[in-house]
């Protein structure tokens, strides 16, 4: 789910409790399933889906129900700096991720405009008007109200319109989510609607997925959203797994490949990892090697490891799958050949 996406309270009371009518609907609906009320579940699930999507700029904002608009201001890790474009978001990046054990902050210079999970665009003028913003995202996220980016609809898409004997009225050709928000922000009470399946959809690891019926949707969502949940947990094991490389030195306990354990090359030497992302590898206090290493996420956590200058730790330039890790080891299989695994112990 879009995390903390809708904005303010008149905008939360829009989004109506939808299963009681689902119920009138279904007993209506004879022969055509897929024929909703403005507050149906297939109604929600689209209008939280074509919601503004602020996520882009979370490292800014730290909200993704909504986005500042440029040009604005911020003070970065107490650096001062000045957004005219999204070109000057890589600066913001840039100081962030120089060290990966300091606490970052970023402090928004008000007044500021941001535009709105519902497409408006909002003059913010303190910090405390701010807040009122961050908490209702929280309350929208807690109720199931805030929007639904692990799904992206592939446009156009074709509403079918019908009356409440459903007798087909009308349709309309949609070309974009902020179409599509306002169509299902304004449908009338005496209004019945259905998709015109199949639809095609984005899921959120970006493959493409056809879907062909409210049930498919809705369960093609359901499947993407754990898919999202699990991106994100595997957000917050890179940042645990980072804080272990920065915080102790490492030894190679194990090298396997190809069934021989070559760990004894290594012994002598000690791995120090740096929070400024180089690597350090040191035997008797000289220097054997140096490198750079880089933890990312998808589903799973990944350490890439880069050494020169000793042909033993070149062999383990790899980007390796964190299989499992805990305060003082990391187990590492490698992503080209799941037959490599190689274990860093903490001393």
């Amino acid at each position: 789910m879009k995390r903390l996406k809708t904005i303010t309270g008149i905008a939360l009371m829009t989004i109506l409790g939808f299963t009681s009518c689902q119920i009138e609907v279904d007993d209506v609906q004879g022969e055509n399933p897929n024929t909703n009320a403005a507050n149906s579940t297939t109604s929600n699930n689209l209008k939280r889906t074509a919601m503004y999507d602020g996520s882009f700029d979370d490292f800014i904002d730290g909200t993704s129900c909504s986005s500042i608009m440029l040009p604005a201001k911020a003070t970065v890790n107490g650096v001062q700096v000045t957004l005219l474009s999204q070109l000057d978001y890589q600066q913001v990046i840039s100081i962030l991720g120089q060290f990966n054990n300091d606490q970052d902050s970023v402090t928004l210079q008000f007044p500021l405009k941001v535009k709105t999970s519902n497409y408006t665009e909002v003059t913010v003028n303190n910090q405390t008007e701010y807040n009122a913003i961050l908490n209702a995202c929280t309350t929208a996220q807690s109720s199931g109200q805030d929007a639904i980016s692990a799904v992206t609809i592939n446009f156009p898409i074709t509403i079918l319109i019908y009356n409440v004997s459903l007798q087909q009225t009308g349709s309309v050709v949609i070309t974009s989510e902020q179409q599509l928000y306002t169509y299902m922000s304004n449908i009338s009470s005496t209004e019945l609607f259905s998709i015109n399946y199949p639809m095609s959809v984005t899921l959120i690891d970006g493959t493409k997925s056809t879907v062909s019926s409210d049930a498919e949707f809705q369960s093609t969502i359901n499947a993407s959203i754990k898919t999202e949940a699990t991106m994100a947990e595997a957000v917050q094991n890179s940042k645990k797994v980072e804080t272990i490389l920065v915080n102790g030195m490492f030894k190679v306990q194990s090298y396997l490949n190809a069934g021989v354990d070559s760990a004894n090359n290594y012994k002598d030497f000690t791995v120090d990892f740096a929070n400024d992302m180089s690597i350090k590898v040191v035997n008797s206090l000289t220097t054997a090697a140096t490198g750079t290493y880089a933890v990312s996420s998808q589903t799973d956590v990944f350490l890439k490891l880069n050494f020169s200058g000793n042909a033993s730790f070149s062999l383990l330039n790899n980007t390796w799958k964190v299989t499992s890790f805990s305060a003082t080891s990391i187990t590492l299989q490698s992503t080209t050949n799941a037959a490599v695994t190689l274990v860093l112990k903490q001393i």
